[in-house]
């Protein structure tokens, strides 16, 4: 009766203990305010000298110090451990528990844990979802032999944790990402005299891309046009797009011919940004506005409308990728633009869908482009290709007309 009356206790103190990490109120805090108040609760329920969250840096296969209690230091000195080496980075590799009875004696990576004094470390990976997102590991100043019951319990707050970190991981970046596009695409289009001008930009409903578009007179009077799509979501691909269009802008203060920019602009994203891929389309409208001449990494051709005509896509070749194809060379397009006619620039969230055809949907497009006002077009086509249903993906458009006569 007593044996059955003791378990009924562990197992009610095991659930009050599983829920002090993963009550509720942690839903409303930041990244850096859960993982303080988790590693506090786990220090209390435990005993433990020292608790700390290292989190993992896929791209760099880096273990990063990102919380701690008791050993604050491994936070403020930006500590780091690669996956494999010592106690973190075996336990990140091995994803299963690891226990050292005797810091002084073990492989440990950072100097820290001994300096500090431990003795004793139990340390778990932090999984959800499958995937690996960090180590949480706790100390003792003493020597300490942990029990079974304490190494279960260490593991269930680290699999709650890891799915509560990815969760608020995922949403701080998200806004991160959000963030810098949105400060990175332009807040007002630059005034072009005898030209009319409007942008639309929708985020995805899923994830932030990193599509742009840019406007900007150059000295020699000529006007850049700019649409581009890196491939991939998240803050990775928008940091990328803006190197990508801090480095267009440059490159086109030293050459008038789209093709050549987009030249220069592969060769630095191929050195510097290895990974990175994106489609690109770049246009140079003389001064005069009479004329645009157009190169393309892979994007899609903008619509033309003149008046009195149907729209119809520019013929021009699209050129490979920016980040692939070094040595193949590129070409412009010189396209006539005739007083009141307007160019349609946009990237792939605006046309491609799962249950339709992309060819249908560019006709679609090219239906709803006309040559009049660009506000007007541009709510035409938002009506037309986005309707009330929220898009997956990002959605740019930019519309360039030259004045009616």
């Amino acid at each position: 009766m007593s044996n059955a009356a003791g378990a009924g206790e562990d197992a009610t103190r095991r659930l009050e203990n599983i829920q002090a990490v993963t009550d509720e109120a942690f839903a409303h805090m930041d990244v850096d305010e859960f993982l303080d108040t988790l590693l506090e609760r786990v220090r209390d329920i435990l005993g433990v000298d020292t608790a700390a969250v290292l989190i993992l840096d896929r791209k760099a296969q880096l273990l990063r110090a990102t919380a701690a209690k008791g050993i604050e230091e491994e936070v403020s000195q930006a500590v780091h451990v690669p996956v494999g080496r010592g106690f973190a980075g075996r336990v990140a590799a091995e994803r299963r528990p690891v226990y050292i009875d005797d810091v002084t004696h073990a492989d440990v990576f950072n100097p820290l844990l001994v300096r500090r004094g431990l003795r004793s470390l139990l340390g778990v990976p932090l999984i959800g979802g499958g995937s690996l997102v960090g180590v949480l590991h706790v100390g003792t100043l003493a020597t300490r032999r942990f029990t079974g019951e304490e190494t279960e319990f260490l593991q269930l707050a680290a699999g709650r944790a890891a799915l509560a970190v990815q969760s608020l991981l995922s949403r701080a970046e998200r806004a991160g990402a959000l963030q810098l596009q949105r400060s990175l695409i332009p807040a007002a289009l630059p005034p072009v005299p005898g030209a009319e001008l409007a942008a639309r930009y929708r985020p995805g409903k899923a994830d932030v891309g990193g599509d742009w578009y840019d406007v900007f007179t150059l000295p020699s009077g000529e006007v850049g046009l700019v649409m581009g799509d890196v491939a991939g979501h998240g803050l990775g691909s928008a940091v990328v797009m803006g190197r990508m269009r801090s480095a267009l802008r440059a490159y086109a203060l030293e050459t008038i011919d789209p093709a050549e920019v987009l030249d220069k602009l592969n060769r630095k994203m191929q050195h510097f940004e290895p990974d990175a891929t994106a489609t690109v389309l770049y246009a140079v409208c003389a001064p005069s506005l009479e004329e645009v001449r157009i190169s393309s990494a892979g994007h899609f051709p903008p619509i033309l409308a003149e008046p009195g005509r149907p729209a119809c896509m520019v013929d021009m070749k699209s050129d490979v990728l920016i980040g692939l194809g070094e040595d193949i060379p590129r070409q412009s397009t010189a396209v006539p633009l005739a007083p009141g006619a307007l160019l349609c620039f946009y990237t792939d969230g605006l046309v491609e869908r799962r249950d339709r055809s992309l060819g249908g949907e560019l006709d679609r497009l090219c239906e709803a482009v006309y040559a009049g006002p660009p506000e007007e077009v541009s709510a035409a086509i938002m009506s037309e290709l986005v309707g009330r249903r929220p898009p997956t993906d990002d959605t740019a458009l930019l519309l360039f007309r030259r004045q009616p006569s």
